[in-house]
């Protein structure tokens, strides 16, 4: 196997490398964690998707690397995309406001003795301190538009986020469509009675939230929004979204 190594020395330079090299190569692996994933992703999207990915996990939680399998085979999948006024980012495994968005901005604050889960569980009781609960207009596909207040509201492509919270267990990245949790205004209590369920994958019913599925989807707030895709901040002042799928637009090696 004959292959070239890049060395990132900046955030975001690997969607430049991703994005120049694309036509140059079969194949682009990302080593590391999700953000550098969603770094190669947004790297091949802007190329046209011409390379396929691949994944050696390196991060403290590897979400994006839970969906694939340790074969050689080349599969499609699925590819978020949102769209804020003229700014653009793609996602690979899923996007969040509220809780989540606050959550990871906040590992980037814990203690560097704490590592992978211990990291997201740090980050959690940070976010706990305060976090906001956003009054948003939501609108589903062709479905009227509604009102939402929420404490937090997850896009998934995959299944997982924060390393171990199977906020969509049954999402699939090459089903064509994007897999929502809508989270009502709960208090901290219900945050604690709700992880251990969400940890599970078991929180589908619960009523203080809502499971559903769309194609696209266009959120607005009057207030900024602080915006995580693949574990990454990709926005900090956004007041509305525009989110749709890419369907089959991945080639990655799984």
């Amino acid at each position: 196997m004959i292959f070239d190594e890049a060395v990132t020395s900046r955030p975001l330079e690997a969607i430049a490398i991703a994005e120049r090299e694309a036509g140059n190569y079969e194949c682009i692996v990302a080593a590391g964690g999700d953000g550098t994933v969603h770094e190669v992703v947004n790297g091949l999207m802007r190329a046209g998707g011409r390379a396929a990915l691949a994944v050696i996990p390196l991060g403290s939680g590897d979400d994006f690397a839970k969906l694939l399998g340790t074969g050689t085979t080349i599969r499609t999948f699925d590819v978020g995309r949102i769209a804020s006024g003229a700014d653009v980012r793609y996602f690979a495994n899923g996007m969040d406001i509220g809780f989540g968005a606050h959550g990871a901005r906040n590992v980037g604050r814990v203690p560097r003795f704490l590592t992978g889960f211990g990291a997201y569980l740090g980050a959690l009781v940070l976010t706990m301190v305060k976090y906001p609960l956003l009054k948003i207009h939501v609108r589903l596909d062709e479905s009227p538009a509604f009102e939402l207040i929420t404490a937090m509201t997850a896009v998934m492509n995959g299944t997982t986020f924060g390393g171990s919270f199977r906020v969509c267990p049954d999402a699939r990245p090459d089903d064509g469509l994007l897999d929502l949790m809508m989270v009502d205004a709960v208090g901290r209590l219900e945050i604690l009675q709700l992880v251990p369920k969400i940890l599970r994958g078991a929180h589908a019913g619960d009523p203080r939230l809502r499971m559903v599925r769309a194609k696209r989807m266009r959120i607005e707030s009057a207030e900024p929004l602080l915006v995580e895709t693949d574990g990454e901040i990709a926005f900090e002042r956004a007041n509305q979204l525009e989110i749709d799928l890419l369907p089959g637009a991945l080639r990655v090696l799984a």
